[in-house]
């Protein structure tokens, strides 16, 4: 039931980003998340959104900050970017109690959860990109992403 309850989320998510599109400059939508990035700079993006981990535990809903490395590494090519930041968010425990073993009570807990993430991004025209992604979060291990972006 938990798992329906992330699609769900994840079908909002998409449905709400197609409706205030018009303020966004880019939509990312991957396999385990999507997010709108708004640019605040001209290296700096911000990002509301909600994310899981690949083995669909919590549900974080959050925002995060990117620096993009385009200018600072000279990458003059507009078809790729390079970028890193960080995230915050609200961590949901939606997965099954039955891997509760003792001594782990408190790690299914919902709680504030921070962390970060590094990534590179390719288009392949003037609207479309791939993108692949590392995160990791104070309620996810590591977690690898990839997913596609529409430029609004």
């Amino acid at each position: 039931m938990r798992k329906m309850t992330l699609l769900f989320v994840f079908a909002l998510s998409f449905s709400f980003a197609s409706v205030f599109a018009q303020a966004r400059k880019e939509l990312n939508f991957g396999y385990i998340g999507i997010n709108y990035e708004i640019p605040i700079h001209k290296d700096i993006t911000i990002a509301p959104g909600a994310s899981t981990n690949s083995s669909i535990d919590f549900l974080t809903v959050g925002v995060k900050a990117n620096y993009y490395f385009d200018n600072l590494f000279g990458i003059s090519n507009a078809a790729w970017d390079v970028y890193g930041g960080a995230n915050a968010g609200y961590a949901f425990w939606i997965g099954d109690d039955h891997d509760n073993g003792a001594g782990n009570d408190d790690k299914h807990d919902d709680d504030f959860d921070i962390g970060g993430q590094f990534g590179v991004r390719w288009f392949w025209n003037d609207k479309w990109g791939v993108y692949v992604e590392g995160s990791y979060g104070s309620h996810t291990d590591f977690t690898p992403q990839i997913g596609l972006t529409m430029k609004l």
